[in-house]
């Protein structure tokens, strides 16, 4: 039988595809891609889906599933540096990695713990929470180019990372992440806290530190009351996370009482304030549609309550972004890649 999308991601929303390929080396992962191709055939790399959107119809094509392991470290001993370069294949867990991290006192990824998905997919959204970004710890990205048919290593400022972006998301297919190396510190204290959100929770000022171990713990029991750590018992964990970016605007667009934090090219806002107060609140749907809603617990989820569908899960998108953008002038862009479909 064809394998079904939906058991592959985290909305567990999607129809099948015609080929379903898993690759548990890096060769079998370029041999795949590279055979699809040359054959002309289409191709979705798949990483561990908590950032896919897939059409009820599928996928047309063979989907490349990356199953690769391995950490391997190169700790500096001399206590005067006290660092890590610390390479990841891009099949490893997200969240399992940011564990090994704190275990073993590298520092810098402490306050992304609980993001579900794989370490490759992280460099390609610049993935952040809690006023972390992989982009400030990752060292460089090794990549096949799908274009150039070779296999290449950009350093990090080369990776055009931004807000939730990247030269990789940029170039949308064009680059299979094969593994990441993230330059970390070490200690038992994590970075400096710069999320207000976070410095309440663990009792310490806006840049000072506290161990790491606390930081983890204090990220995991935030995004686990927003129904943002996966679960598969509780349908408000059946997303793909925030489901809309903070959008950056002109600072003369933000409505009254939103909240700002500063941004290139202007100030950035609270995705989630537009939604609430273009009237949309937690646990809403559309109209006669039961099977997918807002979470109980967080705005930006849109969630599978179990009998969704991605027709409808779109439907509920389109109603946010309209409202908000009738509401404020402000269009949301969607987070999550789209396949098959759109908004």
């Amino acid at each position: 039988m064809p394998e079904r999308l939906a058991d592959h991601t985290t909305l567990r929303l999607g129809g099948p595809a015609d080929r379903f390929v898993v690759a548990a080396t890096e060769d079998e992962l370029v041999e795949a891609v590279s055979a699809a191709d040359a054959a002309g055939e289409p191709c979705l790399v798949l990483g561990g889906g908590s950032n896919l959107v897939v059409a009820d119809e599928g996928f047309r094509g063979v989907v490349v599933k990356i199953a690769t392991t391995g950490v391997s470290a190169d700790v500096d001993d001399d206590p005067s540096c006290g660092g890590a370069m610390v390479t990841v294949a891009a099949g490893e867990p997200w969240d399992a990695f940011v564990a090994t991290a704190v275990e073993r006192r590298w520092v810098g990824v402490e306050a992304l713990a609980g993001i579900p998905g794989l370490v490759g997919a992280t460099p390609i959204q610049n993935v952040g929470a809690y006023g972390q970004e992989v982009s400030q710890t990752i060292a460089s990205v090794r990549v096949w180019d799908r274009t150039l048919r070779g296999v290449r290593t950009f350093a990090n400022a080369d990776c055009g990372f931004g807000y939730r972006t990247s030269r990789f998301k940029a170039d949308p297919g064009r680059h299979v992440v094969l593994s990441v190396t993230f330059q970390l510190a070490q200690g038992d204290l994590g970075a400096p806290v710069s999320y207000a959100e976070l410095s309440r929770t663990l009792g310490v000022e806006t840049g000072q530190r506290a161990p790491a171990a606390d930081v983890r713990d204090a990220v995991l029991a935030l995004r686990r009351s927003k129904g943002m750590v996966l679960d598969a018992a509780d349908h408000d964990t059946w997303s793909a996370g925030s489901f809309f970016t903070n959008p950056v605007v002109a600072p003369e667009l933000v409505p009254e009482g939103a909240p700002t934090w500063p941004a290139e090219g202007g100030v950035k806002t609270s995705a989630a304030w537009l939604i609430e107060h273009a009237g949309f609140g937690t646990g809403h749907s559309v109209d006669g549609v039961d099977g997918v809603g807002l979470s109980t617990k967080h705005t930006l989820a849109l969630t599978n309550r179990g009998s969704g569908t991605t027709h409808d899960l779109l439907r509920l998108a389109r109603e946010l972004r309209d409202g908000v953008e009738a509401a404020y002038g402000i269009r949301l862009a969607n987070e999550p890649v789209l396949v098959g479909c759109s908004i």
